[in-house]
């Protein structure tokens, strides 16, 4: 009861009160159990259901990073192309000291464009590879939530079941909830 005096009951709540109160039976009992064992088991699947959310955003991040420093690296391959072209026009614009300067840089400018290549190659591979693990626990995630959502049906079937006290609900019941950890044993080994 709050500090004012006043509190207010969901049906579900005030059913199990009253069952508890007065000797409640045997089916009633096993229900509330049932359903606060579902709770439970909701309330991990969903904290697992947002951590793979989290790990899902971080890899899309991490791609993002990746791509930019990719994209960076391209743009630096770029400007090397662009200089050595240069020094190639110059190596027929001139004679001499000055020409063999330019084949010298021509050279320069390759070698440098090779590693710079392999180091924006590494880095696309990168965000690949994080891309990858993004989409697979964005996959998990739907797997977790799917296992939530299941299981917080059966949690409200079981309180229509308590109220009505009409057991072939439990049908819906065992069925959310068997299906629910199927998604959650999905969800746990990856698949």
């Amino acid at each position: 009861m709050s500090e004012h005096g006043f509190h207010v009951h969901g049906p579900h709540d005030h059913e199990v009160e009253h069952r508890a109160q007065h000797g409640g039976d045997s089916f009633t009992s096993r229900l509330a159990v049932l359903t606060a064992i579902l709770s439970t088991i909701g309330a991990i699947f969903g904290y697992l259901g947002g951590h793979s959310q989290n790990a899902a955003l971080l890899f899309k991040n991490e791609a993002a990073i990746q791509k930019t420093s990719a994209s960076n690296q391209w743009n630096y391959y770029q400007a090397k192309s662009n200089k050595q072209n240069l020094a190639e026009l110059s190596i027929v614009l001139t004679t001499g000291e000055a020409q063999e300067k330019y084949r010298q840089e021509v050279v320069r400018y390759k070698g440098e464009k090779e590693e710079i290549k392999a180091d924006a190659d590494r880095l696309e591979a990168l965000a690949k590879d994080a891309d990858k693990k993004s989409e697979a626990e964005m996959h998990v995630h739907e797997r977790w939530a799917l296992a939530t959502t299941l299981l917080q049906i059966a949690i409200a079937l079981s309180a229509i079941t308590l109220l009505t006290r009409k057991r072939w609900l439990l049908v819906g019941v065992f069925g959310a909830t068997g299906i629910g950890l199927l998604f959650g044993a999905m969800g746990y080994l990856h698949l």
